[in-house]
């Protein structure tokens, strides 16, 4: 019952997918507006599919249904609840549903909120392309990523269960999904993007609108990636939680070109520069998630959080080269329109400042890319097999990333057009000095390397600048309790939020120690003022695996419990870390080895890592800033109609939006 539901509910998606494609673009070929209101129904039917096949494989993996070749191949009766039903997304197959599912509630909600313009073309335009790429991930479910495939023989009585490594931890069922809201949601203003592009409305009035919808996205974008570093931190037992992986690499990428983005927009709207560089973001950003779908599904990298190798890869790479294509072919197309109206007059003013900004985020988003590819090129080119480390990561990063960080600092304060010496010196002398004490406090207690100082001074001088700029608009905001509402102030908590995980980041990767110690039961070891003391393994036996659990005794206190998990199907063991957090460092435990026969001895890790804990609490100030600015402001919403940019004038001090 469960096939035949699934594969009825994705032939129904794909079938209301390609109707409403057709339906839309009769409705605009003859300027019907009964068709085009009628094409945007097909939506709700497009949800209703993705809604059935996710119902379906779901209760599949509930009732255990192992006639399902995904089921079979992926669940187990002894696998807990919470991870029977992330069992959803924890392969190939599921995750293609999962993102059709997403894509099919974003195109819903984008036919709820343009309702009343349904007859305009361009949100008809959006919508077809909406439409196709569902259609596109609907092709995929029917075809070679079926999750409703049969098993072929007799059914099973049991499974493996998902990769251990994803039943591990309850932070596998939020990471992926909001990684997906991220990753999907840059659907829509990519549809916008190429609608305008199509119907040659290249003013401003479709940005604004859509503008919202790339805020959100970003924002599940960088809580996903947050949430994923927090997991590897949790559950590799390595004691890290950023190895530039190539699929860690694949979600970072779209965020940085959406943020550089959300960040030039605004020199759009404001002076009506830019327009070209814009579109290009967002078909860059767009293409990004799609070509990390095909770095992460297709089997090409070696990496722990790649799928199995699958037959789907050449279809999303054609898809990724039909994107870029197109989108390339429609901007040249309507290149003479794109020109700017106005130009920069001087760097030192806030456009110039977002250009440099937008410049490195550029440079940041090559390094990566290029790390990533290189070595699947080398090896289609001439056979290689080759590896870029971290290493040349944090080489070219850093010089980036500290730029960054000073612009982050100076480009808020910047009035548009020009500023004057005087208005800078006001404007950064105070937040200057604070950085100053800050680096000259640290160096006095002891803290070397140029890279770290240089990364707390400029994050501490980003953080007073931000912070300066909340505060006047407190004070000039009425009422009072609304005044951190809006886009401009919520930037600025984002802002000092992007600071705490810098300044995190910069001391982890600086500052931290790790040994192994060989130890008896009673034995203990000192690293970095800690003391560790083994008291004893044990064996604890869950219902999908057996652990091999160590008692550590840190400073005299709590006992923690590291250990390594044997899951039924597994040829090796799991480790498991156990993790002391503190405000100001996290003592770190894995168990290397356990005892042997004959042994009691155990080879523990243990890793002190400072400020790590700001990482997760940095994530979750960036998330609150993002919904301060999603938030509504003073300002008068304007229309999708074309709507002309604001004056061009000059401003002595930052006005905050009114709220």
């Amino acid at each position: 019952m469960n096939a035949a539901l699934g594969t009825a509910a994705v032939a129904l998606g794909l079938a209301a997918a390609v109707l409403g494609i057709a339906t839309l673009a009769l409705g605009l070929r003859r300027g019907d507006p009964r068709l085009l209101k009628g094409g945007q129904r097909y939506v709700w039917l497009v949800l209703a599919g993705a809604v059935l096949a996710a119902a379906a494989m779901e209760l599949a993996l509930l009732t255990h249904d192992f006639s399902l070749q995904y089921v079979a191949s992926h669940g187990s009766r002894s696998t807990p609840l919470l991870f029977t039903i992330t069992g959803m997304w924890s392969a190939l197959e599921g995750s293609i549903l999962l993102w059709g599912l997403v894509l099919a509630g974003y195109l819903a909600f984008m036919a709820r909120h343009f309702k009343t313009r349904a007859t305009d073309p361009l949100v008809a335009w959006a919508t077809i392309i909406g439409l196709a790429v569902a259609a596109f991930f609907f092709v995929l479910m029917a075809g070679p990523a079926n999750p409703f495939k049969v098993v072929s023989g007799p059914t099973p009585l049991d499974g493996p269960g998902p990769n251990p490594l994803l039943q591990n931890h309850p932070l596998v069922a939020f990471h992926p999904p909001m990684l997906y809201l991220g990753y999907v949601g840059f659907t829509i203003p990519f549809a916008f993007a190429l609608a305008s592009l199509i119907t040659g409305r290249l003013g401003e009035g479709w940005l604004v609108e859509t503008r919202r919808w790339t805020l959100f996205a970003w924002g599940f974008l960088t809580v996903g990636i947050i949430l994923g570093a927090w997991w590897s931190y949790e559950v590799l037992g390595w004691g890290g939680y950023w190895a530039w992986d190539p699929v860690e690499n694949a979600s970072l990428l779209p965020w940085i070109t959406a943020t550089a983005y959300l960040h030039s927009v605004m020199v759009q709207e404001r002076r009506g520069m830019l327009r070209v560089w814009n579109l290009s973001l967002l078909v860059a950003t767009f293409s990004l998630t799609i070509l990390g779908t095909f770095l992460t599904r297709s089997g090409v990298l070696d990496s722990v959080h790649a799928f199995s190798e699958s037959a789907i890869g050449p279809m999303i790479l054609g898809f990724f080269a039909i994107i870029v294509a197109v989108s390339i072919g429609l901007i040249g197309w309507r290149g003479d329109k794109l020109r700017s109206p106005g130009a920069i007059d001087s760097p030192r003013s806030r456009e110039g400042a977002f250009l440099a900004n937008n410049l490195a985020f550029a440079a940041f988003a090559f390094v990566v890319l290029l790390g990533t590819v290189f070595p699947l090129i080398a090896e289609a080119v001439n056979g290689d097999r080759l590896s870029v480390g971290a290493p040349y990561f944090n080489r070219m990063t850093a010089p980036i990333g500290l730029t960054l960080l000073f612009l982050m600092a100076v480009a808020p304060v910047l009035p548009w057009r020009k500023a004057s010496t005087e208005v800078l010196h006001r404007r950064l002398a105070l937040p200057a000095w604070v950085a100053t004490a800050v680096v000259v406090a640290l160096v006095a207690a002891g803290v070397r390397g140029l890279s770290a100082l240089l990364a707390f001074g400029l994050g501490t001088f980003a953080a007073a600048t931000a912070t300066r700029q909340l505060a006047l608009s407190v004070r000039a905001s009425r009422p009072r309790r609304r005044a951190l509402l809006g886009r401009s102030n919520g930037g600025m908590v984002v802002h000092i939020g992007v600071v705490v995980v810098a300044v995190a980041f910069a001391a982890s990767s600086s500052f931290s120690e790790g040994h192994e110690y060989r130890l008896s039961p009673g034995q203990s070891a000192t690293l970095s003022g800690h003391t560790v003391t083994y008291l004893g393994t044990q064996t604890v036996q869950h219902a999908n695996r057996k652990v091999a659990q160590a008692r550590v005794r840190i400073d005299g206190g709590q006992v923690y419990a590291p250990g390594l998990s044997q899951f039924p199907f597994a040829t090796q063991a799991i480790g498991t870390p156990s993790v002391k957090t503190g405000l100001f460092e996290d003592v770190y435990l894995t168990l290397v080895a356990a005892p042997e026969a004959g042994s009691d001895t155990a080879v523990i890790g243990v890793r002190v890592q400072p400020l790590i804990s700001w990482l997760w609490t940095g994530g979750g100030i960036m998330a609150f800033g993002t919904l301060l600015a999603a938030w509504p402001g003073g300002r008068r919403r304007r229309r999708l109609t074309e709507a002309p940019s604001p004056p061009e004038e000059a401003i002595d001090e930052p006005v905050p939006v009114a709220t």
